[in-house]
């Protein structure tokens, strides 16, 4: 599978810091970007789940369920 790119344009001062700041933990500026992306995304997904499970409690609470 291969894995298609796109190139950003970002703020020279932000990516030296960043890179400064994570350059351990991340072999360069393009991961660590990807790692906070994809958390990002799955703490929205993780969001929605909680929201889908008020709304189905709610129901069943309307229902008499709970």
């Amino acid at each position: 599978m291969s894995v298609e790119w796109r190139e950003l344009r970002l703020p020279a001062d932000i990516c030296a810091v960043a890179e400064e700041r994570f350059g351990q933990s991340f072999g360069c500026l393009e991961d660590l970007l990807a790692f906070v992306l994809r958390e990002l995304l799955r703490d929205e997904a993780r969001q929605l789940d909680q929201s889908e499970q008020r709304i189905v409690e709610e129901r069943l609470r309307e229902l008499g369920y709970i």
